[in-house]
């Protein structure tokens, strides 16, 4: 893979557990603001979108079973990051909107998350 891979949920999912509803991911959608502000970044990443429900075929393909919980975003092989929270044979992975916002301002030069 030559790009890095951020998975993220599809808008308006809906969850068996809560019938009639619809939902927005509050990580996903923090990151969706990310990438609407820094619209270079799409130049830099594979943003897939992927349906709520488990499991999550095409993210356990990439990271592995364990890791599909989401947003995550996988870096290219070799490439590194201080906020990655994980590994997946040669690639980074690295979970949660912060740790991903920081990621993503460390290898693509945009603006921190305030503390």
């Amino acid at each position: 893979m030559s790009k890095d891979i951020l998975f993220l949920l599809e808008a308006g999912f809906k969850d068996d557990a809560y019938p009639g509803k619809t939902f927005l991911c509050p990580q996903g959608t923090a990151i969706e603001g990310v990438l609407a502000l820094y619209p270079k970044l799409e130049q830099h990443l594979d943003i897939r979108r992927v349906a709520f429900p488990r499991p999550r075929q095409e993210v356990i393909a990439l990271a592995g079973e364990a890791n599909q919980a989401l947003p995550l975003l996988i870096l290219s092989s070799g490439k590194q990051s201080q906020h990655s929270t994980g590994q997946a044979g040669d690639h980074q992975l690295v979970a949660g909107r912060d740790k991903i916002v920081a990621a993503l301002a460390e290898l693509y030069s945009i603006a921190e998350l305030h503390p």
